[in-house]
């Protein structure tokens, strides 16, 4: 199957790199002279040239719309996966005639959230949920200069709500949506970028209670972590280290670095949209980071 990635750059590279060694052929779309054997300068090429069955949107967050909308305008029908967040701003969804459309939130497929999310399944009350992610941005993309990438930007779509959302997307598949949230953020740090560096949210759903979520650019020792609390069992997730502990007894487990993104492509190929984020609950995550940053900026909570 022919697979086209648009963009090239660290995550657009990886993209491509797992899809070959799914056993796809890759083309890929960048204005930069980069070294690959297939690439092309624009989309429009690509898909005249190329005719792929599966495209995957990995150029910057504030392209995706005007990549989609280029999609859409060649009559494309095959199958896209848009890397997260599916927006830079809240927008209408372009109508489409892709035979599947998704958002690229692959921590879904993580083991140890899909572990969580069948434990949940079988509590009967949840009392609060923490869960917390950090990772310092200058030694993130370490062969390229932190100030030149996307995630310094706000305008390319960059910042901690944006760049680290899998953490609200997995929040609100695991405990649902908010009916109240609130939140506190913005650029505190002596990080030369013009993006959020620091965000805390809290909302409140119809499933948990409380919901914490806390994300920053800062933290040098990187962690991604997860802390829910039922009635009868405290659960720690630990997604960088592999451990899952259930009431202070660990289980370890061995990750290997790209199986959430190759279980990612092969729910796309074979059409199993269960864990999948669809566009839809791409759109939501939109909104949760609309409300936060609303949130933030009135110091104010916001319901629906």
């Amino acid at each position: 199957m022919k697979a086209l990635v648009v963009g090239y750059g660290s995550i657009g590279q990886r993209h491509a790199r797992v899809l070959e060694e799914l056993g796809f052929e890759v083309a890929v779309v960048s204005r930069r002279p980069v070294e690959h054997p297939r690439r092309y300068d624009c989309l429009d090429t690509a898909l005249s040239g190329w005719r792929p069955e599966y495209v995957v949107i990995a150029s910057r967050t504030s392209e995706h719309f005007e990549d989609l909308g280029a999609l859409v305008a060649a009559g494309f029908a095959g199958r896209v996966l848009v890397e997260k967040p599916l927006f830079d701003v809240v927008r209408q969804l372009p109508s489409h005639r892709f035979s599947h459309l998704a958002v690229a939130y692959n921590m879904r497929f993580h083991p140890l959230i899909l572990k969580l999310r069948d434990f949940l399944g079988r509590q009967e009350h949840l009392i609060a949920a923490h869960i917390y992610v950090g990772q310092y941005l200058p030694e993130w993309r370490p062969s390229s200069d932190y100030r030149s990438s996307y995630s310094a930007s706000r305008n390319q779509g960059g910042g901690v709500l944006r760049d680290l959302s899998h953490e609200i997307d997995y929040a609100l598949w695991l405990f649902g949506g908010w009916q109240q949230i609130t939140a506190l953020g913005g650029h505190f740090s002596a990080l030369e970028i013009d993006s959020d560096d620091v965000y805390s949210l809290l909302w409140s759903t119809a499933q948990c209670p409380a919901v914490t979520v806390n994300l920053n650019y800062l933290d040098r020792s990187v962690r991604r972590e997860i802390l829910v609390i039922t009635d009868g069992h405290s659960v720690r997730v630990d997604l960088i280290k592999g451990h899952f502990e259930i009431d202070g007894k660990q289980e370890s487990f061995l990750l290997e670095r790209d199986q959430a993104y190759q279980a990612e492509h092969n729910a796309m190929i074979a059409g199993d949209l269960s864990i999948l984020c669809s566009p839809e609950e791409g759109m939501e995550v939109m909104a949760t980071i609309a409300a936060a940053e609303g949130a933030a900026r009135e110091r104010t909570w916001v319901s629906r």
